[in-house]
């Protein structure tokens, strides 16, 4: 029934002045805390670390400090300590309270707008400190500022009182303590030490002269003495620690990225300095490798999505190689140039910029966006690079012949791929035959189950929900792509079935647009075979469909080792701990279970010396438990009630959040060189939990 033209008038009537809502203060952070720091997940809540550390990087950028350190304290807490000048405690004359008051509460507020404050931060729109503050449930800032000792507290980004001053100090700098909100942060407040150092490694490359202390304190119990000293780590501090301090700049992290790699060429190539204003820092190698690893940053903000430095670093690149290579010879008359893709294969590459006024795109500055980087990279880069190559003949004819050997391998590649996708499009669009397809043709609702062995393809495929869910069976051990080309990798039969089920193309025609599940489910045995074709199956992911990765597309089923029978019913486990407690709930004492009967002797005092009675008792025994080997030894309804049953199945997504580290392991791990894989074996040998 249509509403009544008077109910219309009414509704349209409500929106008005009234309606609009303003968020005042940090307000609207709290509200929309993902514009701010890109999400509450781990990525943002790690991302409130780097806020307040950035500020304590720009004092060290600008000549005003030269250490920092960042501690992980008991009951969630962080605190970031900078040798720096110390935020000023003045009244500002605008707002009319302390300017520590202002910068922590006031968006859009701090000293990297112009002026004198910082000629390079990472900071732009003045609102790190503030927005770390907002979305903490208690934040304490301590302010060394010439002789003065201050200190302020807030909750959730309202402060609890003025600032105070505390006393007199022979020191300068900043101490922040803060302790994220677990009302923002719901999926956890739980800071990862491996994330946390890595980050703070990468930045101490970085910063020439920095030195960086990073201490994880969540255990200690005892309380911290801070008095003389800033730094807890002066302390003689015995909690697990690193110092990260490196001299040799941007060649120390290209030879950190290529540790486990062999190099093409002896020499790295490294420029320092300014054009047009701008600080352009580059340093490249390349390595006896297929992928591409270019590092971005701008004021030292890493910038995952490149941006206009990086444009005029790849053109550059390019051309010069070209030119070089016609030049003296290497290239005839008759050869075409080779492309941006040939002479991206293998390179290491990190650029950094250094910009006075910068924009980046976005809050979260994933890409930088102030054109005066792209011409000043690619003038600072021509001059050096150039002179490089001609200084160095040995180096520069290997850098070309590995720029020549991508450029076969390209077209031979191409041909492959276009011979396998031409070939589906002139048989409809075959699926692979193994391929048992789903009904659905909704790429949000549908999932790939790749599992290993026709035996457990066999059940998945019956105990599957033939409407969203297709099972693809793989035979043994795919090809490790870590040491393929994409020609060779092609004509291995089991990838390019996969290739073809996911329906997306390969290289340069990729379209994640055209994945045709959401859900590719890596399914294979508890065994060692299993987690190496678990690792194989990464690899390929990880090489060839990174962009699958980052839009969560890749998970790793989780079968259960155990299936437990008590009373004709059946639990099931999927470690020796959940089994454990299965046995406790089911009303096992786990001291008192046995495997067999025990026959005890028991002295009877009413017969005579020697002569004994034997007493024979039971004790319980635990109830038939199965272990499972492997996913064929399933029926296919145990199949589909633990691992396919979407209302009770456990999934573990895959994700490359530490996508430096994740390349660094896959080179070492899947790459030719033994002797960092031999070393890696050697060193973990002992913690290695293998069921054999």
């Amino acid at each position: 029934m249509a509403p009544k033209k008077e109910e219309i008038v009414k509704k349209k009537a409500s929106y008005g002045a009234e309606s609009i809502q303003v968020l005042e203060g940090l307000e609207p952070v709290r509200k929309r805390p993902g514009m701010y720091i890109g999400s509450t997940g781990p990525a943002g809540l790690h991302h409130l670390i780097w806020e307040i550390f950035d500020n304590s990087r720009d004092e060290a950028m600008n000549g005003h400090a030269n250490r920092v350190e960042v501690v992980l304290l008991p009951d969630g807490y962080v605190r970031v300590v900078d040798n720096g000048r110390g935020i000023p405690t003045g009244i500002h004359p605008k707002t009319k309270v302390s300017a520590l008051e202002t910068i922590m509460t006031t968006l859009h507020a701090g000293g990297k707008f112009g002026g004198d404050g910082y000629n390079v931060s990472g900071g732009l729109h003045g609102v790190g400190a503030s927005v770390v503050n907002a979305l903490s449930i208690h934040t304490r800032v301590e302010v060394h500022h010439e002789g003065a000792w201050f200190m302020q507290e807030y909750k959730q980004g309202i402060r609890k009182a003025a600032v105070k001053q505390m006393g007199k100090t022979k020191f300068n700098g900043t101490i922040v303590t803060f302790k994220p909100d677990a009302e923002i942060f719901k999926e956890g407040t739980e800071f990862n030490w491996d994330t946390v150092v890595t980050h703070l490694r990468q930045q101490a490359y970085l910063v020439k002269g920095l030195t960086i202390h990073v201490i994880d304190a969540r255990t200690y119990e005892g309380k911290v003495d801070l008095e003389g000293s800033l730094y807890i780590f002066d302390l003689g501090w015995e909690q697990p620690s690193q110092s990260f301090y490196f001299e040799g700049g941007l060649k120390s992290l290209v030879k950190h990225y290529n540790e486990f790699a062999k190099p093409v060429h002896k020499n790295i190539f490294y420029v320092e300095k300014e054009a047009e204003g701008v600080g352009v820092e580059i340093a490249l190698q390349y390595i006896d490798d297929l992928s591409t690893k270019i590092a971005a940053f701008a004021n030292n903000i890493p910038n995952p999505e490149g941006g206009t430095h990086i444009t005029g670093f790849k053109t550059s690149l390019t051309r010069l190689i070209n030119a070089y290579a016609r030049k003296n010879g290497i290239l005839k008359e008759k050869d075409e140039n080779l492309t941006g893709e040939d002479v991206l294969e293998g390179l290491t590459a990190v650029v950094s910029v250094k910009l006075r006024e910068i924009q980046f795109e976005g809050q979260t500055k994933a890409k930088l966006g102030s054109m005066e980087a792209q011409s000043a990279t690619a003038t600072v880069f021509s001059d050096a690079f150039t002179l490089f190559l001609e200084e160095n003949p040995d180096d520069a004819k290997e850098i070309i012949n590995k720029g020549l050997l991508a450029l076969r391998a390209r077209k031979a590649a191409k041909a492959a791929k276009d011979s396998v996708l031409r070939k589906g499009a002139l048989e409809g669009f075959s699926l692979p035959g193994k391929l048992a397809d789903c009904q659905s043709s909704d790429p949000s609702e549908s999932e790939l189950f790749i599992v290993e062995g026709d035996s457990a393809g066999g059940s998945a495929k019956m105990g599957r929900d033939r409407r969203t869910q297709a099972i693809l069976p793989l035979r043994g051990k795919i090809l490790n792509v870590e040491r393929a080309r994409l020609d060779k990798m092609l004509g291995s039969e089991q990838i390019k079935n996969l290739v073809l089920a996911m329906g997306a193309a390969i290289g340069d025609t990729f379209d994640l647009n055209k994945v045709r599940y959401h859900k590719l489910i890596i399914a294979t045995d508890a065994d060692v075979d299993g987690a190496h074709i678990r690792t194989l199956l990464l690899t390929f992911f990880f090489r060839y469909y990174r962009p699958i990765l980052e839009a969560g597309y890749v998970y790793i089923a989780q079968p259960p080792l155990y299936k437990i029978t008590h009373n004709k019913k059946e639990y099931y486990a999927y470690s020796d701990e959940e089994r454990d407690n299965v046995y406790k709930s089911l009303g096992f004492k786990l001291e008192e279970i046995g495997e067999v009967d025990i026959t005890e002797t028991i002295e009877d005092e009413s017969k005579e010396e020697g002569d004994e009675e034997e007493v024979t008792t039971k004790k319980p025994k635990l109830p038939p438990t199965q272990r499972y080997k492997g996913l064929g030894e399933m029926n296919p309804d145990e199949l589909k009630e633990t691992t396919m049953d979407p209302s009770k199945r456990v999934l573990k997504i895959v994700s490359i959040e530490a996508a430096e580290e994740a390349d660094k392991v896959f080179e070492m791990l899947m790459g030719n060189e033994v002797g960092p894989r031999k070393s890696f074996i050697q060193t973990y040998a002992k913690q290695a939990n293998l069921d054999i």
